[in-house]
Order: C-alpha cells, then structure tokens, then sequence
C-alpha cells in the first residue's frame, strides 16, 4: 500500500447514521477506495448497510469475521465464507469494486486465498445457458456445498430431475434453476420456510461455501491454503479506523494464540502494526455531543416535543429530514410532523438529494437513530427516535405476550369474554364472504363468533380434558367472572405494593474498567448476534442502575446466554466485587468452569468450583479464599447453598438453567444474593417463571436471534425399529458424529443398551447407569463430550447444558413419557456446530399415547425453528396450566377464567393501581358499516387467518401493525385491497386511540367520531370549523358530511388530521 501517514481525528463516533453521513461526504472526495475498521460487527454492517442506502446499492461492502476455530475443530459457517468470498471477488474487479469496504480487525486478521484463484471457483449460471447437471453437482461439492433433501441453509445444494436448488452461501435466499433439454429456462429465488417462489432473475453467481477451494496442481491435495491478506486485494486503499479498533485487534491476536490457533492462518502483531501505522484517519467521539438528539419518543407528545428541540436548529439554517423504513408508518409520521412543524416534507430518493434539497425532506433508509449534521446542516430524525421502537425487518415480534394470544389453533380451550369457557373448532362461512370461529360449549351447544370480533376471544391456558365447559344459558360464567376480576384487582394492590418495595432498594452501580473490560469481550471468537447484544445492553445498564438486577435471559438452547453471563460476571469482578455462578448439575457446572477459567486467566482473576466433584480439602481451601476475597468467581452447584458459604463482596449471582432449581434452593440462592444482583437464565421458562416475566415481577431478554452457525434441528416421530434406528445411528457415525439415546426410566437402560448393541454392533456405546458412583457418572460424559465413543445412552440426565459439540443425533425413546420442555430441552443436546442434526422421538410399537403427548410432540415437531424455546414454554402454559404468583389463591383464578383474560385483567388492574391510562378501557370502537375480508385464496390455512385475524384486531401501534403487514405480505405475498381494509381500519383504530376517540361511526351521511365529554369541550375551545366547513359539532360528536361509502376511510383520517 502507498499512502502517506496522516494523523487526522474525524467526528462524529455515534450514531452509526451519522457516521454514515461523515463517510458519504468522504466518498465524494476521495478516489481511491475506502477501507473502514469498524470496532464491531453490529456497527459494520449497519454502517455498510446504510451507506448502500445513502451512494447506491453497490456503493459499500461488509466484510464478516472468520466464524470458525481450528484450534477448536469448528470449520466456518458457509454463510460467513460465503459472505467472504463474494467480497474477495467483487475487489478484483477494479472497474465496479465498491467505494467503501467496512469491516472489524478480527475479520481482517484472518489470510485470505490468494488472488489468482478466482477464475475456477466460483459458478455462474445465465438463462439459457447449456449445462449438466451432474457437472454441476461435483462443481458445487468441489467449492464446499453440502447435498441436502431440503434446501433451506447458506450452502446447501440439491438435484430434482430437472430443478437444481442452491443456497448460495452469500446469498439472503436460495434459488431454484429449471431446466428443459439441458437449457436453463428459469432462475428464481424462494423461501426456504414457504418454498414459494420471491423473485426471477437472469443471472445467478454462486460463491464458494469453502475457503479451502481446489486449485489443481498448487499442493498434495489439490487444494489452497490462506495466504494472502486483504490488504493484498487492496493495494490502493485509504484506511480508516474508529478509536479502540487498533486495542481490539491486538488482544484478539493475544487470544488465539492463547487459544492455540494456528497463527500462519492469521496476521501477526508486527504485520498487523506495520498496516495500521498508515491510518489515514481516526473516527473519535464526539465529545461536546453536538450530533446527538433527544428521544422524542419518551415524551408524551412525540411531535411535540420534536417541535420544541427543532425550531431553534431550523432558524439556524438546519433542514429537517424524516427518517425511516418505507411504509405506510413512516407516511403516517411524516403527516404528524409536517403538522407538528407547519413544514412540508418533501421526499427524496438518495442522499445526494437530501443533501442539496432546499427544504425538508421525507427520505427511505435503515437508520435507527437521528442525529444533527452542522456539515450539510441537516437535523436527522428518525422513526425510532418519535415512535421509541425499531421496525425491524424480517425480525420476529417483539410484544410477546400478545403473540401468544394470536396463536390460536383448532382444538384449543378459548374464553370468550361474555359466554365463557368453551373449545374451538373451526371456522365456518359467514355472511359477506366474511367467516365465523365456531365455539362449541357444554351440552354440545354451539356459538358463531364474527372473525372480526376474535377481540372477545383469549386463550384458556389448559387441556380440553382438564376444564368444565360454560354453558350458554344462564349467569354461572358472568357471576364467576365478575367475582375473579374483584380478586384480581386486590391481587394487583398487593403487587404494586411488592414492586415499589423493590424499585426502592439499592445496589452499588457496578461500573467495570472500560480496557479491562472490553479486552474480555475480544476474546469472545464469534460476534455477538443481534438478541446477545441487546440482552448484554440491558444487563449493563441494570448493573449500573445502583437498583438490584432482578432478570430473566430467555434464550433458545446454544444462542448464546452463556457469553452474557461471561459479560454480566465480567462486569462485576471488573468492579472490584465477586460473582457466582450456579448450574444445576456437576457437568454442567465443570464445563463452566473450564470456560470462565479461561476467559478471565489472563484478566488475573482467580475462577474456584464447589461440587461434589471437589475433595473435602479443596472444599476447604475454596471457601476460605472467598470469605477472604482472593476467590473473584465461583462456579457452583447447589452445593453454594451450604450455610458456612461466605463471599467477602459478593454483587451477582447467575442461575444457570434455573428451570432445574426447586423453591427451595432459589429462595437459597436469593437469600445469598440479597440486596444484590441476580440473572436467571433458561431456554424454557417454567410458566409461573414466564408469567411474572410477563407482568413485570421480573426484567425480561429473549433473545431470539440464533447465531449464524446453529441450523434448525429436524424433529420426527418415529416407531422404534431396528432399521429406522441402525439408520439413523450408522448416518451420524459416518459424517464422524455421535449420538444420544435417552430413555426415561433407569431400568429401562439394561434392556434397551442390549437392543443398540444387537442393532449396531459396530459402534462403542456407553451407559450411564444408576449402579455407577455420581463421579464416574460425571466423568463418563465428561469423556463422551469431549469426543470418546459413538453413542452415549441415558436417562434424562444428559438434558442440562451438556454441551458434546460432536454430537448431532439423538434418539428419545418413550417420547410419550417426557415433559415439553425436557424434550425442548433434550433436543438441545445436538446440533451446536454447523451440521445438521436431527431429533427422533421413537415410540414402541403399538404404544398408546394420550392427547397430551400427541399435543406434545406436534408442537415440538411445529416448533422446530431456532429460537422456538420461547414458542413452545408458551405452548406448555397450554398444555399444563400455569401455577399461581402470589399464593395459592391465584390457582383459582387461572382455573376460573383462564391464562390469557387472567393476564390480561391483571395487567388493567395494576395499571388502574398505579394511576396509568387502562388502553383496553380507551380503545376506540369503529363502525364504518363494512367489513374487513381475509381471502381464502391469499391465505388458505385457516388457523393463519385467524393468527392474522387476532394480530391486526390487538395491534396497539403502528409499529406492532407494520411488522405484521411486514410477516404476512413476505409469507404469501402482496396484501389484497379487501385485506388491505384490515389494516387500514386496525391503523385508525390505533390513531384514534391515542387522540382519546371512543367511538367512530360511519353512515349514509357521513363520519362521526365521539370523544370523552371533556375532552370534547376542550376541543371546542381550540378547534377552528369555519362557516361553510363540513366539519360540525353535535354535542361530543364531531360529524363530517360525506356520502361516500367508498370514502369514509378517508373522511375519518381528514377529521383525526384536523384533531391531532
């Protein structure tokens, strides 16, 4: 590289937006191209993201991290090699390579293939093309794609006759290439999950899914080695790095040595110093914070309040741009403002426009939060900033506890507000192409519920044989009702009395050394995902509150928690103060403390174990050490809960799969943590543990979000067979895994280990077995994890934390006999690299299995998804009824009125406690005389119709409402105009809410729209209707003449506008 060394400081630091907006400018001045070291990947690719939004889709690059470990034997996930190699080939390409690469230090440490490799591995295919497919099967295993049956992961591969399917390992969506008389006809890509076709295109690239790619006649094997490095394929770049990014690369080159990676593979100290020496430029903060905003969003009056912040910068010069993903929230905000400011927003199609625009601007771009501009005298505000949430695409809902009202399915126990408790059996027709919910109660009674009205419906929380069904005739439902809403309403007196005890006790703030802290996180080998990090945001600021952390980690099994748990317990011990954490069983607890050893050992900081594993005098010496402090974190067993256990500054106790923890030794734990801070962890929440995360008893992270190499593990049930199970056992044997065979019961072991070895007496099999001490136990699958053996069989004591990298099979007989969440669970046990596993539940032959276990096993074969963990504890409420949270007595009225109306009164009554707006009571009712129609031929299943249905009637905001349109219109296409009155009416419902409307009629005449009375006096008062306006009052009506049926919509929005 040639370049000069300049020393010069850019700003700003944050936001990532406004950083984008710096480096937009630097593009336009610079003619070399780019490189941007970002400090992490979250910042990386966003930056790139939004700077393809603000120059052109091609304008920027991103550039991941190397995701596997050698040292390890965890090869990189396709995706990210993938995503790799696309980069690689796009650099060469001098004429169109992108203006900017964005990328980390650790995903620049890594060597790359050289460069003359290009002109063999990858693929290309073009309509009309000739090809073979054979050839093409070995070209695509030749660069790394693995042959599936299905294809639905970043490097996977099939052939169907005349259809070859690939996941380009780059690629967002895998394609589907026909093929007629050896000619492609068509190329179109799909979705994995639907298998319905997205989009046609005429030319297909598809990269390597290997860095390891054949280059023949270049080494023994055929194939290359990482040589090069990036700087090679950019030898006339301008380097750009943030403040810290230089720190973060030398400790991630201190941590794979510790790691004992292979270094060839990787840069050197000397290297890596000799490149950054010629930094062009340093991104630094912005220490005056001129470029940040306030977030509107938390004002009562978002527009209001953005008014007030504005009107200054805008007499100043500053111009206004609204910020935001495109849809119909980002219109609806954009009218709010241009009222709010009395500024038309006119919209802009690229940052060039923005830029140069002389007025206000509207402008589409993935920017979170907004930021003041003085270079291009912009005031930037997003969406986020004014409705105080992300929109996320493609990202799973965030308000979940109402999606699980939404998830009604046929068969399900449902409480109708006014009838009471009954079953629901389908749907039927209705009149005007509308449908009902058909609800059958006791004496085979039936009730037809309009579609539209799914609002009066909840889900009971229990099993069809476990409840009595109301009748329809009589009072009995309404009386039992009505007395459990007066309990409930003291049973949130009490709660608001136990949280205010709560809100007023104090912790120390737990603040860690920055350096020290951050050199941990680097030696972390992969990147935080999305859920992580903001799992790990909320857990530092609750540390730092100076309030006791009281938190809930949901996470599906293998997404990570543990890294957060490392984070929180680094920010303890980072503070001077001592940490523990407590597993459930001795395993569990061994694996944790190899893993913390190993993080904090070059930190300094002393890691001890108490369990039975321990001798009597290692048990004495550790115990000692932490009374006296020199012990910083302990990993433990229940064995923490022993009455001589003394810490000398104890601040955090992490419960590890707290689901395994009776009462007993949680109140043990919590008792030794009090006053201080506590984060329980799981994959799935016991319901009375999900309920108070539900209403507020406990902080609450789920992160959803799996990491890029976890892949979805298949689930099937099966009948134990000797052919199905010497299937399934030799086909892991011979990708070189191992295999799980749990069974329920002890004696159920000695007969089943003499069926494997006749069935498969090639493959060593170890038994865990109740003869053998707890210590031989431990070690044996100590032994197994650590690689020793084909198949371990057990009872279900493999089913915390394990963590057998190697294992990718297992196999649950008597499935019949095991809990949701202990399969959930179990099914956790494989599939925690990068190949696919597979769950088989295998039941004996002609074994009678009841409704609750068939119920069971559909809903862990329909959760099969990563992150389902979430999912399916919801499920479980259903199936086993959830237990109380105060005391007995809410048992009772669980049983009364079941899950769903109980949370959902308990939730008004604290609100009404607390003196808070009750949204239900001031939920605006609409009447405009037709009716929303969801087409059978849009959405054929009917159970979707009505999770569709239950989403849009208990929508409570437009982002709520943007992310469902944003679910369904990628499931099944573009919405239907007779749907797109669904949304329309749920949007004014929304809006008309938060104006304090209570009702909304259209007729004949016009639109009528009643407020609180004086609310409507109020109004009176400031409301200008001239006299020739066809807007008038009538007592707290406000009318608008308008005989227009098909325009009523529009009248209602003209009324709001002018009340707003």
């Amino acid at each position: 590289m040639h370049r000069k060394k300049i020393t010069t400081d850019l700003t700003p630091l944050n936001p990532v937006g406004a950083v984008a907006a710096m480096m937009h400018r630097r593009i336009r001045t610079c003619v070399a191209p780019i490189l941007y070291i970002a400090q992490d990947t979250r910042r990386a690719e966003q930056l790139a993201t939004i700077l393809n939004a603000m120059a052109g889709e091609l304008a920027a690059a991103f550039y991941p991290r190397w995701d596997g470990s050698a040292a390890d034997a965890i090869p990189a996930s396709a995706q990210a090699v993938g995503r790799r190699m696309s980069v690689l080939r796009w650099l060469l390409d001098r004429d169109k390579r992108p203006r900017v690469l964005v990328s980390t230090p650790e995903a620049l440490l890594r060597r790359v293939p050289p460069r003359d490799i290009w002109n063999n591995v990858h693929l290309e295919f073009h309509a009309g093309d000739e090809v073979v497919a054979e050839d093409v099967q070995a070209r695509l295993q030749e660069i790394g794609y693995v042959f599936d049956d299905r294809v639905d992961e970043p490097g996977e591969a099939a052939i169907r006759g005349r259809v070859i399917e690939v996941f380009p390992a780059a690629s967002p969506r895998p394609c589907r290439i026909e093929i007629e008389n050896s000619t492609i006809v068509s190329i179109r890509s799909y979705d994995p999950l639907s298998q319905r076709s997205v989009a046609e295109a005429r030319h297909l690239i598809v990269d390597p899914a290997s860095e390891s790619v054949p280059v023949y006649g270049t080494s023994p094997d055929g194939l290359t080695r990482p040589s090069e490095t990036i700087f090679d394929y950019l030898d006339d770049v301008e380097v750009i790095a943030e403040r810290g990014a230089n720190q973060r690369a030398l400790d991630a080159i201190s941590a794979l040595q510790e790691d004992g990676e292979n270094m060839s593979d990787f840069l050197s100290r000397d290297e890596w110093e000799s490149i950054t020496s010629k930094i062009a430029a340093e991104v630094v903060d912005d220490v005056d914070a001129k470029t940040q905003i306030p977030v509107f969003a938390r004002e009562a009056d978002a527009a209001g309040a953005l008014r007030s912040f504005a009107e200054k910068l805008i007499a100043e010069g500053l111009r206004l741009v609204l910020i935001g993903p495109a849809g119909h929230v980002l219109q609806l905000w954009g009218r709010r403002v241009e009222r709010a400011l009395a500024l038309p927003l006119a919209p802009q199609d690229d940052w060039d426009a923005v830029c140069s625009a002389p007025s206000a601007c509207l402008y589409v771009a993935p920017i979170e939060r907004g930021f003041v501009d003085r270079e291009d005298m912009l005031l930037c505000v997003t969406l986020r900033d004014l409705a105080g949430q992300a929109l996320p695409v493609h990202q799973p809902r965030n308000d979940l506890s109402h999606h699980l009202d939404a998830q009604l399915r046929f068969g399900d126990v449902v409480v109708h507000f006014e009838h009471g408790i009954g079953i629901l059996e389908g749907l039927e027709p209705a009149i005007e192409d509308d449908e009902a919910l058909r609800l059958r109660y006791a004496d085979d009674a039936v009730l037809l519920v309009p579609l539209r009205e799914i609002g009066k419906l909840w889900r009971y929380g229990g099993a069809e044989t476990e409840v009595t069904l109301d009748r329809l005739k009589g009072d009995a439902w309404r009386q039992r009702r009505d007395e459990t809403v007066a309990r409930i309403e003291q049973t949130a007196k009490r709660m608001v009395r136990m949280l205010g005890e709560r809100d007023r006790r104090r912790a120390t703030p737990l603040n860690p050394d920055r350096v020290q802290f951050e050199r941990l996180c680097a030696g972390f080998p992969y990147d935080l995902t999305l859920g992580q990090a903001d799992a790990a945001a909320a857990i530092a600021a609750d540390l730092a509150s100076g309030r006791p952390m009281n938190r809930l980690l949901c996470g599906d099994v293998g997404f990570g928690k543990t890294e957060i748990a490392v984070r929180a317990v680094a920010a303890a011990v980072f503070s001077g103060r001592q940490a523990a954490i407590v597993a459930p069983t001795t395993v569990l607890a061994r694996q944790h403390f190899e893993l913390f050893r190993k993080r904090f050992r070059r930190h300094g900081i002393e890691v001890a174990m108490l369990s039975r594993l321990q001798t009597a005098s290692e048990t004495h010496r550790t115990k000692a050490s932490l009374a006296k402090g020199s012990v910083q974190i302990l990993v433990a067993t229940h064995a923490i809960c022993a009455k001589d256990v003394r810490f000398r500054d104890l601040s955090l106790v992490v419960i590890d799969e707290e689901h395994r923890f009776g009462t007993r030794h949680k109140k043990a734990m919590r008792d030794l943590a009090r006053g201080q801070h506590v984060l329980s962890m799981t994959a799935t929440p016991i319901p009375r543990t999900l309920q108070a995360g539900f209403v507020g008893l406990m902080d609450l992270s789920v992160i959803t979000t799996p990491p890029v190499r976890r892949r979805p593990i298949r689930t099937a049930t099966v009948t134990f067979e000797s052919e199905v199970v010497r299937k399934a056992l030799r086909a892991e044997k011979e990708r070189s895994g191992q295999s799980l065979i749990v069974c329920p019961r002890i004696e159920d072991l000695a007969p089943l280990s003499r069926r494997i070895n006749a069935i498969v007496p090639e493959l060593s099999l170890t038994v865990l077995h109740g003869d053998m001490s707890a210590a031989k136990i431990d070690r044996a699958m100590l032994a197994f994890a650590a690689g020793e053996g084909d198949i371990l069989l057990a009872t279900n004591i493999v089913e915390s934390g394990l963590n057998v990298p190697g294992a990718n099979t297992i196999i649950v007989y008597k499935p019949e006999r095991f809990g949701l969440a202990q399969l959930h669970q179990l099914r956790g046990r494989v599939g925690r690299g990068s190949r696919r596993a597979n769950m088989l539940m295998a039941l004996e032959p002609g074994a009678e299995v009841s409704e609750g276990a068939r119920r069971r096993f559909q809903a862990l074969e329909q959760f099969n998804a990563l992150g389902s963990g979430f999912d399916i504890s919801t499920r479980d409420l259903d199936i086993r009824g959830a237990g109380d949270l105060l005391g007995k007595e809410q048992a009772g009225h669980l049983h009364a009125i079941g899950l769903s109306l109980y949370r959902s009164l308990l939730e008004r009554a604290l609100a009404k406690v607390r003196g808070e707006k009750i949204k239900a009571a001031n939920r605006a009712e609409i009447d405009l005389g037709f009716t929303p129609v969801i087409p059978i031929d849009y959405i054929p299943h009917p159970e979707l119709r009505i999770e569709l249905a239950a989403a849009l009637d208990r929508a409570e905001s437009e982002v709520a409402l943007a992310q469902t349109r944003e679910e369904f219109s990628d499931r099944f296409g573009p919405i239907p105009s007779s749907l797109e009155t669904g949304f329309a009416l749920a949007s004014l419902r929304i809006r008309a809410t938060m104006l304090g409307v209570s009702k909304i009629h259209g007729g004949p005449k016009g639109v009528a729209l009643t407020l609180p009375a004086e609310q409507a006096a109020e109004l009176q008062k400031h409301l200008k209707i001239g006299k020739n306006d066809p807007l008038r009052w009538s007592a707290q009506r406000l009318i608008l003449e308008h005989g227009v049926r098909e325009e009523r919509l529009a009248a209602v929005e003209t009324v709001l506008d002018r009340i707003a």
